[in-house]
């Protein structure tokens, strides 16, 4: 071979190298820079296998189409702390290696601008001369005029990197292709935007625009909201949108172990690969995503207990503190929690630098859930299983209140009620011959909707077991109060900005009918959530269990556009006992509060987001209270904080009772009830008549079961729940 040629050689079965013959040196004999033989992991007197390179190999129709080389000084003597311009060093290193092939792990020595610098390749992409429009990972390709290099800096080495505007970052997270309706998330389309600017957009950019805006990225997101309303579903779905590494995910109790140190340790895990590579590289580094399930369950304010006494709990949240914040700050991580009860994270993670974006994920709006039905629906729409009826915004406007889990319960449902219809049922469930007949129809989602229900709607049964019988308009006065009510309403309903409130107190004697009247106003009210709250959802809890209660309904209900709560005999709710008298603090505290400010001061940031993002555009909350105790509500100060206050006094008049009885079946003419009225008179003698509702229609129902003469019988249990309230007649 003549001497000064240019050839290539295989060493050991797979490294490329260049190489030039000298007639001057030694037959037999192959010399190596320190760098190569540490390459080739072989020493100055070892044999080596050398053969020339046939260019028919299959590496040599694949084109180096992009190339990550970790950089560093190769000399100390020779070092500066002028950042080195990315762009200027690409292309000096393609000219200057123009057609040699790179392997992973391979060691390059080059001068640059009188610097020594050392290249270490640690990623190959090739792209097939053949398919052009493909790259596939290999350990070595050939170095061309396209290739695009990524510079990282070694984590050992002083030397400082200068990106540019033209230049993307290196650590650029979002994928070329992706787009937000590919991601299968219906209704969540603001919420998701909203996250990506505040946690991916600063990382899209080269870490030296960054810099010198002297700002830092997000490290930490709190999703949080009513269940099903598509937390973890973003969570899941944001490994989509990355072209980077997948995401950690663990649910909060993993962490936990009853071994001393070990929850700790489980932490620490979580941040070593993140920690080790933002030692290498630096900024240049990878987006690391830990996706945190549950994380309220060890990351509970601080000593409130949490992890059984044994200050477990309180180690586990320190340990995360100073991982995302601490005296070695990570800028390559991003933790993204979710939780149900944001009100029981420690407030130190909540704070700006450590999980500073808290995004509250809240029920879909009506055109949400049309996204959300159409995800659901699309294979039977694709495979024409869906009815031709099916009229998805008529159902997305009976969904209120429905959050995205719930929906997907509901196609469920429907889908069940149409595959029920193709099973024969014998001595073994069958399917019928009509199999490929199948639909889901809009009668389907009728039957659905009658078995689904939102966990935020309306407390139909309650409302229903409130007011059995009806409203009976026995005197002008119920009517009054019910007009009152629905004008309040439509007052509410009118409200097109901000947050408008209104509260109703309905009070009067045991049986009067205060809860029936509460409840019609309710039901006619037509919002979409009603939460009804009595002393009997509270029974076992202690005080401070039962302050939650009344507060997490009221946090319910700011969470729908239209709201009602009804808090049924307050006084019994606040545990009034008038021998002391004796009651609940906290609860009355908790309803002075929740009574007393308006929903924006409560959750200002929730409806801060709404307004940004026009989702709503008026919250409306009534609340309605009954007591039979307002003396005690009054020295407690709590009747001062209803906007409208409604007395329902007894049955005082007979021609009263006689038109409430009009309203029975009991007594099937005008003659029969003159007869028990005149009955009841008359055994009354001089005492007035006081009674209620509820008694008239327990000594009617009474009457009718012990059967005999009903008006005599109607009298006389009703005798003895009527109150002597003076002497004379009406």
């Amino acid at each position: 071979m003549e001497e000064n040629t240019d050839f290539r050689l295989l060493l050991n079965g797979k490294f490329i190298l260049t190489a030039r013959s000298l007639n001057s040196f030694q037959p037999g004999c192959i010399s190596l820079s320190d760098p190569q033989r540490t390459w080739l992991s072989v020493g100055l007197m070892d044999t080596i296998v050398a053969e020339y390179y046939d260019p028919r190999h299959e590496s040599s129709n694949y084109l180096l189409g992009y190339t990550e080389l970790e950089v560093g000084f190769a000399s100390l003597k020779k070092v500066t702390d002028v950042p080195l311009d990315q762009d200027d060093l690409e292309a000096r290193f393609l000219d200057q290696f123009d057609g040699q092939f790179l392997t992973v792990g391979q060691k390059i020595i080059m001068d640059y601008k009188s610097l020594l610098l050392s290249f270490v390749v640690k990623a190959c992409d090739v792209v097939p001369v053949m398919l052009e429009d493909k790259t596939v990972t290999k350990d070595k390709g050939k170095l061309n005029s396209k290739t695009h290099i990524t510079f990282f800096k070694d984590a050992k080495s002083i030397l400082k990197l200068k990106g540019s505007a033209k230049r993307p970052a290196t650590n650029s997270i979002v994928g070329p292709n992706f787009k937000f309706e590919n991601m299968g998330i219906g209704g969540l389309d603001k919420e998701f935007s909203q996250l990506f600017r505040r946690a991916f957009a600063s990382r899209v950019f080269p870490p030296d625009v960054i810099q010198d805006m002297g700002i830092q990225h997000v490290k930490g997101i709190l999703l949080y909201g009513p269940p099903g309303t598509g937390k973890t579903l973003i969570a899941r779905q944001i490994g989509k949108m990355l072209n980077a590494r997948e995401p950690k995910i663990i649910n909060g109790p993993e962490v936990l172990n009853k071994f001393v140190g070990q929850s700790e340790e489980n932490i620490r895990k979580l941040f070593a690969d993140a920690e080790k590579e933002y030692k290498e590289k630096g900024d240049e580094s990878g987006l690391h995503i830990i996706i945190f399930d549950e994380l309220d369950a060890v990351c509970k304010q601080r000593g409130s207990g949490a992890g059984g006494g044994t200050g477990v709990g309180d180690s586990v949240v320190n340990q995360l503190l100073s991982k995302l914040d601490g005296v070695e700050p990570l800028n390559n991580i991003l933790l993204i929690g979710m939780t149900n009860r944001k009100d029981m994270i420690d407030d130190a993670l909540l704070r700006p630098g450590r999980i500073e974006v808290q995004l509250e994920i809240m029920l879909p709006d009506e055109f949400g859930r049309q996204q959300i039905l159409k995800i659901h629906l699309a294979k039977m729409v694709a495979s024409k299983v869906l009815g031709d009826d099916v009229d998805v915004e008529d159902l997305a406007a009976r969904t209120k209140n429905f959050s995205g889990a719930e929906i997907a319960g509901l196609v469920k449902s429907a889908s069940s009620y149409a595959l029920n219809r193709h099973i024969v049922v014998g001595t073994q469930a069958q399917i019928d011959d009509n199999l490929a007949d199948i639909k889901v129809t809009y009668n389907d989602f009728n039957e659905a909707l009658k078995e689904v229900k939102p966990a935020f709607g309306r407390a139909d049964e309650s409302l229903e077991k409130a007011a059995p019988h009806g409203i009976i308009h026995f005197a002008p006065h119920i009517q009054k109060i019910l007009d009152r009510g629905n004008t309040q309403i439509a007052s509410l309903k009118r409200a097109k900005k901000g947050t408008s409130v209104t509260s109703l107190l309905l009070y009067g004697p045991r049986g009067s009918g205060r809860t029936a009247m509460a409840s019609r106003i309710a039901g006619e009210s037509g919002f979409p959530f009603i939460k009804y709250v009595n002393a009997g959802d509270l029974l076992g809890m202690a005080d401070a269990q039962k302050a939650d209660y009344v507060k997490k309904a009221f946090t319910d209900a700011y969470r729908s556009p239209q709201s009602v709560i009804i808090l049924d005999d307050i006084e019994r709710i606040i545990s009034w006992v008038r021998i002391g008298p004796l009651f609940s603090s906290g609860v009355v505290q908790t309803l002075m509060v929740q009574l007393s400010i308006s929903p924006p001061t409560v959750s200002q940031l929730f409806l801060d987001f709404l307004a940004m993002v026009n989702v709503l555009k008026g919250h409306s909350l009534l609340i309605i209270g009954t007591t039979e105790e307002r003396y005690a509500l009054q020295q407690l100060d709590l009747v001062k904080y209803f906007t409208l206050k409604f007395e329902i006094p007894y049955i005082t008049r007979y021609d009263e009772l006689i038109s409430f009885l009009r309203d029975d079946e009991a007594f099937g003419n005008d003659e029969a009830r003159e007869d028990a009225v005149a009955e009841l008179r008359e055994r009354l003698g001089s005492r007035q008549l006081a009674v209620g509702v509820k008694q008239v229609i327990d000594a009617v129902d009474l009457a009718i079961a012990t059967g005999g003469n009903t008006a005599r019988g109607f009298a006389e249990n009703l005798l003895g729940q009527v109150d002597v309230l003076g002497q004379g007649e009406d």
